[in-house]
């Protein structure tokens, strides 16, 4: 059974930086569409990034600018990379596995932006 791992979260002060990692242990990411979504208290789980197998990318407007979502192929890796952290960032993140298989969730972790 497929399982992704993410990792990287915290709390960050607001115009800090954190970089999340999606791990897959036995399972090769690069074959599949990788995304990032994220939850807030109370709010519904709203997408954030995503990357093709090819290295395409697209985001959210909120996020546009400030994350950006990338592969490491060799280490089997998808990060998001998420500057000038605000408030409103505030939100448990999820990695999805995506096409051509069913989508898989990671467990999330917890991304906390306050002073």
């Amino acid at each position: 059974q497929v399982q992704l791992v993410e990792s990287g979260g915290g709390l960050v002060q607001p115009g800090g930086s954190l970089r999340l990692s999606c791990a897959a242990p036995g399972t090769n990411l690069r074959a599949f569409v990788m995304e990032w979504y994220r939850q807030a208290p109370g709010k519904q789980r709203e997408f954030v990034a995503t990357i093709t197998t090819g290295g395409g990318t697209m985001y959210a407007d909120s996020v546009k600018g400030r994350f950006t979502i990338s592969r490491d192929n060799a280490k089997n890796l998808v990060y998001l990379q998420m500057n000038s952290l605000k408030p409103e960032d505030t939100a448990i993140y999820y990695c999805k596995r995506g096409a051509p298989a069913a989508d898989v969730w990671g467990q999330g972790t917890q991304v906390t932006v306050s002073s």
